[in-house]
Parts: C-alpha cells; structure tokens; sequence
C-alpha cells in the first residue's frame, strides 16, 4: 500500500445534526493542526457555499480516507460530487433519521464501496453503514 494511502485514517462527516452527533460520539471527530474540523452540522440555515466550501476542504486534506454525506445533502451539490474522481478520500452517501436513503441516486453501490475496503481499518465500518438500512 502507497505511504499516501496510509496517511489517511480519517473519517469527515457533512450531516444532519443527528447524524454528526451520532459520529462524533463513535469517536470519529477530529480538529487539525489547523483548528480545522473533519465535520459539518448543516441544517435549513446553511448556506450551500458552506457545504460546497467544506466537501472541498475534506476532499483537499491528505488525512481523509472516507467522507460520509447525509444523500438529502449531497444532493444539494451533486454536481461537485461528481466531478470528484479521486480514489481518496472516498465518498458515502448515507441515509438521515428523516430522509430515507434511495439507492437510485447514490453515487456507487455498497458492494463496490466494501470490496474497496475490505483490507483497510475501515471495513467493518463501511460495511456495517451500507447494510444497516
């Protein structure tokens, strides 16, 4: 495995506030040298620069291996999603409390997303968020 590759252990969060809450409670928040966090709470108030602005700062870091994205909000910039091609940090879309996940708009199915990880520290992560619908 490249050192790059290696380098990235960290899991970035855009989401509801249930969802972020429930992350940051599994361990997986995180602030940089920079006073940077690896999460975003968006709720109706959110402006969409804010959103664009930290998918872009998430997709940038060296340390991200997977961004986790609530669908309803990703749709909100899918076109920005889809012009990430980067095999790094790997984008999720997951589902919320109130917007049910449909599996029509996702990005790439839970099958591609595990065999992606199936020897990273995150297996078990990716695969238990993808079958728990």
């Amino acid at each position: 495995m490249a050192q790059h590759q290696r380098e990235r252990t960290l899991i970035g969060v855009i989401g509801d506030e249930d969802t972020v809450t429930g992350m940051l409670l599994a361990g997986i928040g995180h602030i940089d040298s920079k006073q940077q966090p690896n999460f975003l709470v968006v709720d109706s108030k959110t402006p969409l620069p804010k959103i664009e602005e930290m998918f872009e700062e998430l997709t940038k870091r060296k340390d991200m291996a997977i961004i986790l994205i609530n669908q309803h909000i990703a749709e909100d910039i899918r076109a920005q999603l889809e012009a990430h091609h980067q095999a790094f940090p790997t984008v999720l879309e997951i589902p919320s409390k109130d917007h049910p996940y449909d599996p029509s708009k996702a990005r790439f199915s839970s099958q591609a997303c595990s065999k992606a990880f199936r020897r990273g520290k995150v297996a078990l992560f990716v695969h238990l968020l993808t079958t728990s619908q």
